[in-house]
């Protein structure tokens, strides 16, 4: 199955390049990266694989990237954080029916990870899930699958700064 997935990273400003970070990618085997470098310091790989689950797909595009470059730090696995227009759009409704449904079903509806004044975020596989479980929305499994993987690599990801006893400390009162 194809698997189409986004990793962003911190980089060293010095290994930026484009040319060289393709050689590099391509040497341990990843060839399917799109690579784009837009702010200094930053790097944005666009991936297509072909996998056996989406799990794997995502996990070894993470095994060569560190390979490949490991001055890389994660800074976020997508397809996981979303706003309505974007979950909207995979699902083929409109903005204003996603809100429609965030405003009709307070206690019901996925809680967003970050609420603004003007936008709010939520865990894309929390919202998918929400809407399969409704029926009647088309629901690409493979975006699901990806979406529940990078939900969980971003949390790992923000979790690793914790010590393990204010980790287990923290789970027991936010569960």
């Amino acid at each position: 199955m194809e698997y189409v997935f986004t990793l962003k990273y911190q980089m060293p400003p010095q290994d930026c390049e484009e040319e060289p970070l393709m050689r590099r990618l391509a040497a341990v085997g990843c060839k399917d990266a799109l690579i784009v470098v837009g702010l200094r310091g930053r790097l944005m790989l666009s991936f297509k694989r072909h996998d056996e689950c989406g799990e794997q797909a995502l996990l070894s595009a993470l095994h060569h990237v560190r390979k490949a470059i490991p001055g890389a730090r994660l800074i976020e696995a997508a397809p996981d954080m979303v706003g309505l227009t974007d979950v909207a759009a995979m699902v083929g409704v409109s903005r204003q029916n996603m809100r429609k449904l965030m405003l009709t079903h307070p206690m019901s509806f996925p809680s967003p990870i970050h609420e603004g004044n003007s936008s709010s975020v939520w865990h894309l596989w929390d919202v998918l899930c929400w809407m399969r479980g409704r029926g009647g929305y088309r629901i690409d499994e493979a975006v699901l699958e990806l979406a529940k993987v990078a939900k969980t690599v971003n949390l790992v990801r923000e979790c690793r700064h914790l010590e393990d006893r204010k980790r287990e400390e923290f789970v027991k009162l936010v569960a």
